[in-house]
């Protein structure tokens, strides 16, 4: 009987391992359809677009380099190297949102009003990242990878941001 029962909570361990693969290979072969249909519905689509998906593309190339770079794993050791670099990227958000400001004082109307708000908003992001970097500099190694996921994190939302905050006032006020 023992015999029985030790090959038969094999053949149940078996049958469970199958389940999880199983459990696994359902998300996966949900994937690749979707991948699969996407390509298709897009050739078509994409033959009259090929203009702007190329620009998109290449806008996305760039970002993809900044964010890279942006978000090099940095070592607790090199804390005060990524503090550094980060200290230097908020300082330029800050001179671009500046910038913006004075553009957006020369403008008018509603068109002034909106892009204020939308300022302002930049402007609360950068502050949440600068309180966010603030933290960094206090970190412990045990409290390190957190804080600096959560300087990361702020400092692509206030780029954001301030891009799109940038991308609509080029398009609402003539440069």
């Amino acid at each position: 009987m023992t015999s029985m029962s030790a090959s038969g909570s094999a053949i149940g361990s078996k049958n469970l391992t199958k389940g999880k693969n199983m459990k696994h290979a359902i998300p996966v072969l949900m994937f690749l359809f979707i991948a699969a249909l996407a390509v298709e519905c897009t050739s078509a689509e994409g033959q009259k677009q090929s203009g702007t998906a190329a620009v998109q593309l290449e806008k996305a190339k760039t970002e993809t380099k900044e964010a890279v770079q942006a978000s090099q794993d940095y070592a607790y050791t090199q804390k005060t190297e990524f503090v550094d670099q980060m200290k230097k990227d908020l300082a330029e958000i800050q001179k671009q949102m500046d910038l913006l400001s004075a553009k957006v004082d020369k403008s008018s109307g509603a068109v002034k009003a909106d892009a204020k708000t939308r300022l302002d908003a930049v402007r609360v992001k950068w502050t949440q990242a600068k309180k966010q970097l603030d933290q960094a500099q206090s970190a412990t190694e045990s409290t390190w990878n957190d804080v600096k996921d959560g300087v990361k994190k702020s400092y692509v939302d206030v780029k954001d941001s301030l891009d799109k905050t940038r991308q609509w006032l080029s398009d609402k006020i003539a440069p």
